[in-house]
């Protein structure tokens, strides 16, 4: 997966992207009514059609929304349904519908073959001279024509690309503005006009006609092109006269009806979103959209300005996940790579055999290529949670070799000299192959809950197992059956037992393994720099000897004194014994006071502000509140690109509102870096930091962000990513990590519980009252036209004469579409606008009547104003509306819903709030994903213990035997929970070493109890019994050999085989540990998803 320049390697790589798409199966039927209200959207189309799918196989819930002009309905198919059959499914059951269903006209489609989140590259188009300098001198309808017809199918193009959606800037339309007088002079209708313009706007073919032996193709082109052809049709004949478009209305070009608007730094612009369809590589699919922008670029339109200068549309990208990904796979290539270097030192250090260090090391790469073909075989997806996989997994993987190792030369050192070195090399294998697979076996087990997960964390976590499966059993392979081989090779020579080598020869190896040692940390600090690119190699070398010094010696002395410690344990073991003991009731105390979360946030390099204006705000107000805030945003010294959008792109995947603002604030990072992520430095060798001093973290830049962009009638916004937000949309329906679903009979009701439940949760301590905000559904202002039958009725007109007129004249009517070449424009009929604007003029509206009687429509109509829904939300055909917060930094999302929910419930008992019947509200919320994990794991976790128990029971063939290995699963689970309440203290490693405090550099902080936490504490499966499985087994083999009769016996023979696997069982701790260290400093993209789990 990481992108590795070697050109003779063919490569066939993984498909790639930054997180897991752990949304859900969800499939779209997208439905345009224009000029429709969300209540006739809701009454026609959504709930109709909603009702006839929810018969198919397999769905697990339906939203929805209406909206203006169209109905967004979301099939939920559960986890098991096949993405392609679920789309089959749905098309059949659209193309049965019964007549009448459905309004006339109005037809249901599937949306494109894609989810939200694969949204993975976004642009606008921009004018640039020849010398890449920003020009301006494009209109907004030049640029949308270019994006629609030009752009948008060359990009659709692409391999991998399921739609291109445009956005911005204005959509070219014919527009012909009545004038009912003259109209009514002329004795002419509004269905005349319609009629003539459909009946001049049209090709014919009459097929071939010969001449001459030459066939000709006959066309008559008769396609409207142009302003004049409209006003040149003729649409009555009055005495011989003719009467044209231009006699009654004034035709032009303007711009169409829109509900999307984009800004790009406070001023409008037009762009793109290209999304990515299901299942490809997303790092592939934008390579091939960036080859097919180069192949356009040079024929893209350009234009001379009125000062000379030559002026070009470009595709400028300003959200590009290239960036996240290459920085995330950087930051896993970066830990991988300084793990090997770590463990290469500790296993020369402590093996103090050069040759067997270096068949140790290189078991790594080996056996980590070995789990990447596994990953291409299984189709198992490169990104930041399966890799970490593999990097939680190098000191495990490494173990083995160790313990293989060490046991190959401690025998080929004890072994006489007449014994060949096959015969001892395979006799030391066979003798700790056993508890190697048996600990390979605990390990694997121990992941067996993370595979049964569903959900959304079953396809965030099921790759990382299937990673460090993978990566484990290759490890296995390699030690049990290549290291053998190779050490057969590489320990040639004459065997000479330890005591008769020359001293010397001796010296000479330890010098040899001391230079290593110092070129390998060199090379390590370099590229770790665990101090902070600030701080320079030099200090950061100093810092890993003295690091590696620390807890090597540690291990040395344990080694030394081992068998006194243990002689004192064997003689009070009572005393010996509540240490555990003690340790796991801490253990216990700790993890009740731990919080509960679904899983950190992946830091995204970028920001996703999403506040909403009043729902009464036009769109010109709209775009007048997006252009303030994205100006004020780009202020931000920090801050490098801000592109907002206020409503929709014109997608499926988009069912915004226009109050709804989309700002994506892509900022710098911290120091500069490349493509890969790896730190720029100066000429000096200084890293080049890019933020001010005051700011230290992406939330400081957010605070900022919060504290310009507030504008008078906006509403607060929670912290949110791009990816982050579209995952959660896609789950849960609504725009917050945690939120409030309420369900009831009609939405005025629904409206009022949420403001109260707003009220109460702004009380509640452990809320960002900043962060509420209750849905207001039925605040968007409407301007209602009753019919008054009785008076139609006096005038012989139906409802229908009336409604058409309201159609047409005010809301304006699509009557044909031109054909120019590629280009599609549509023409409209509509009264001129100053006949249309206030509700008195509205009134004075003419209605033909039978006889040619032209009516005013304010005797026919009552006109009055009201308050309608902008947007109707419905779940399984139940009216919906959400209350959105968040809790207070720092908190657990579990812990705030559960205090929530005890405080409503108390204000229930006490009368404070009344649900109305039929009224009903659940929290909602990835929060969920947590609560089902947890359910997941009560069920499995047993079962994996189970199964180890049973794997150690065929190991040692005894139960006591059994339970003492087996018990070292609890004490390293309590040890865990010690750990991460301790990392909760503000004074735990609130040291300085070097200068840098030790809580910053080993990130050191509160987390909360997630699944990410959960999957690293499996992974103590394995490690917990590892070193037990390899003290038993060689206790085991020794009782066997010997046959102890008294206690001293036992005794002696425990202290004398303990003190020879000590090494080897020290060895695999430490490099377990320490190679955990470049992850626990990683500060790079990604590194928010690997800290919790190492």
């Amino acid at each position: 997966p990481f992108d590795w320049d070697i050109d003779w390697l063919a490569r066939s790589p993984v498909s790639v992207d930054a997180i897991p798409d752990i949304g859900e199966n969800q499939q779209i039927v997208f439905t345009q009514w224009p000029g429709r209200s969300p209540q006739d959207i809701q009454d026609q189309v959504t709930y109709p059609l909603t009702v006839s799918l929810l018969g198919i196989g397999k769905v697990k819930t339906i939203r929805s929304n209406s909206s203006f002009g169209f109905s967004s309905i979301y099939i939920i198919f559960e986890d098991g349904a096949d993405w392609d059959q679920s789309r089959n499914k749905i098309v059949e059951r659209l193309n049965s519908l019964p007549s009448g269903t459905l309004p006339e006209g109005v037809q249901p489609a599937l949306g494109p073959d894609a989810t939200a989140p694969g949204q993975v590259f976004w642009y606008t188009l921009e004018g640039y001279d020849t010398e890449g300098n920003p020009t301006g001198g494009w209109d907004l309808h030049e640029l949308r024509t270019v994006q629609d017809w030009t752009v948008r199918d060359a990009l659709a193009s692409a391999g991998g690309v399921a739609e291109v959606a445009s956005v911005g800037g204005f959509v070219r339309e014919y527009q012909i503005d009545v004038d009912p007088d003259a109209m009514h002079a002329a004795n002419i209708g509004l269905s005349d006009v319609f009629g003539a313009i459909k009946l001049s706007n049209r090709d014919v073919g009459a097929r071939t006609i010969e001449i001459n032996r030459v066939e000709y193709v006959v066309r008559g082109i008769g396609f409207i092109k142009s302003v004049a052809d409209i006003e040149q049709v003729v649409v009555k004949v009055n005495d011989n006269v003719p009467i044209r478009v231009k006699d009654i209305a004034h035709v032009s070009t303007g711009p169409a009806l829109r509900r999307g608007v984009f800004d790009k730094e406070g001023a409008e612009a037009v762009g793109g979103v290209v999304v990515v369809r299901h299942g490809e590589n997303p790092l592939k699919v934008i390579q091939n959209v960036k080859a097919k922008i180069a192949e356009i670029a040079s024929g893209l339109p350009q234009k001379t300005l009125a000062d000379g200068t030559v002026s070009q549309v470009k595709i400028i990208p300003f959200y590009d996940r290239t960036g996240l990904i290459y920085e995330t796979l950087g930051t896993l290539n970066d830990a991988i790579s300084q793990e090997i270097l770590i463990t290469v030192i500790v296993i020369i250090i402590l093996l103090r055999h050069f040759r067997s260090s270096m068949l140790i090391a290189g078991l790594l790469p080996l056996a980590v290529l070995s789990c990447f073909i596994a990953m291409r075989f299984f189709k198992v997806e490169a990104n930041i949670v399966a890799l970490s996989g593999i990097a939680i997994a190098i000191g495990t993987m490494v173990d083995m070799g160790i313990v293989i190792c060490e046991n190959i030369v401690r025998h080929l050192q004890e072994a006489p000299a007449e014994k060949s070195r096959l015969q001892v090399i395979y006799d030391a294998s066979c003798e700790v192959g056993s508890a190697v697979l048996a600990a390979i076996a605990t390990t694997i087990v121990s992941f067996l809950p993370v595979f049964t997960m569903i959900g959304a964390e079953g396809k965030l976590f099921r790759p990382l197992a299937f990673t460090k499966t993978f990566a484990l059993l290759a490890s296995a392979i390699v030690a049990i059956f290549v290291i053998p081989v190779f050490a057969y090779w590489l320990y040639g020579g004459k065997r000479k037992p330890a005591n008769e080598k020359k001293p010397r020869l001796k010296r000479f190896a330890n010098l040899a393994d001391l230079i290593v040692v110092l070129l390998v940390a060199a090379v390590l600090s370099k590229y770790w720099l665990p101090l902070g690119p600030d701080r320079g190699v030099i200090a950061s070398f100093l810092f890993v000897a003295v690091l590696l010094i620390l807890v090597l010696a540690v291990v040395m002395l344990l080694t030394r004194f081992y068998p006194l410690i243990l002689g004192w344990c064997l003689a009070h073991k009572g005393r010996f014994l509540m240490i555990p003991l003690v340790l796991i009731i801490s253990g216990g105390f700790a993890w009740r006071s731990l919080g509960r979360g679904f899983m950190p946030s992946l830091d995204e390099g970028s920001f996703l502000y999403m506040p909403t204006t009043m729902p009464h705000a036009s769109i010109a107000e709209a775009v007048d509140v997006l252009a303030k805030i994205d100006s004020a945003i780009k202020t931000i010294p920090e801050v490098k690109t801000v592109v907002g959008k206020i409503g929709r792109v014109e997608s499926p995947l988009d069912p915004a509102p226009i109050s709804m603002v989309e700002t994506v604030i892509d900022y710098h990072s911290k120091f500069k870096r490349d493509k890969d992520g790896r730190i720029v430095t100066d000429e000096n060798g200084k890293a080049i930091r890019q933020w001010r001093d005051h700011i230290q973290s992406p939330r400081d830049i957010w605070d900022e962000i919060v504290a310009v962009a507030k504008l008078p009638g906006t509403t607060s916004a929670p912290l949110l990513q791009p990816i982050e937000t579209r995952l959660i949309m896609l789950q849960t329906g609504m725009r917050a990590p945690m939120g409030i679903k309420v369900k009831g009979p009609d939405l005025r009701t629904i409206e009022a519980v949420g403001l109260q439940l707003e009220q109460l949760l702004k009380q509640m301590p452990f809320i960002d009252p900043g962060t509420v905000y209750a849905e207001r559904i039925v605040a968007k202002p409407y301007l209602e036209i009753h019919i008054d039958r009785e008076a139609i009725a006096r005038y012989g007109m139906r409802i229908d004469d009336v409604q058409n007129v309201i159609e047409i004249a005010i809301g304006g009517k699509p009557v044909t579409t031109t054909v120019q070449g590629r280009q599609r424009y549509p023409v409209r009929v509509r009264y001129l606008r100053e006949l249309r604007n206030e509700i008195q003029e509205l009134g004075d509206i003419l209605v033909p009547a039978p006889g040619g009687v032209q009516i005013p429509m304010g005797q026919l109509v009552r006109i009055e104003y009201t308050q309608g829904p902008q947007v109707i939300k419905s779940e399984d055909t139940f009216l919906t509306g959400f209350v959105l917060f968040d809790g207070k930094e720092g908190l657990a999302e579990i812990d705030v819903v559960e205090e929530c929910q005890q405080f409503l419930d108390g204000k229930i008992a006490a009368g404070e709030l009344i649900l109305p019947a039929g009224v009903s509200y659940s929290f909602a919320g990835t929060y969920e994903n947590q609560i089902r994990a947890q359910k997941t794991l009560k069920m499995v976790l047993p079962l994996a213990l189970g199964v180890i128990f049973l794997i150690l029971y065929f190991q040692f063939k005894t139960i006591p035997h059994t339970l003492l290995v087996f018990s070292g699963i609890f004490v390293a689970w309590s040890g865990g929970f010690l750990l991460l309440w301790l990392y909760g203290q503000e004074w735990f490693m609130d040291v300085s070493l070097l200068g840098v405090n030790l809580r910053q550099l080993f990130n050191i902080h509160s987390y909360n109890l997630s699944v990410a936490v959960w999957v690293g504490f499996l992974a103590l499966f394995g490690i917990a019994t590892d070193d037990g499985v390899l003290m038993m087994t060689y206790l085991t083999q020794q009782f066997k050999k010997t046959e102890p009769d008294t206690i001293e016996q036992i005794r002696r023979e425990t202290l004398a085989a303990a003190h020879k696997r000590v090494r080897p069982a020290l060895m695999t701790s430490a490099t377990t540990i320490l190679a955990l260290l470049p992850i626990l400093t990683s500060t790079g993209r990604g590194a928010d998803i690997m800290v919790p789990m190492a």
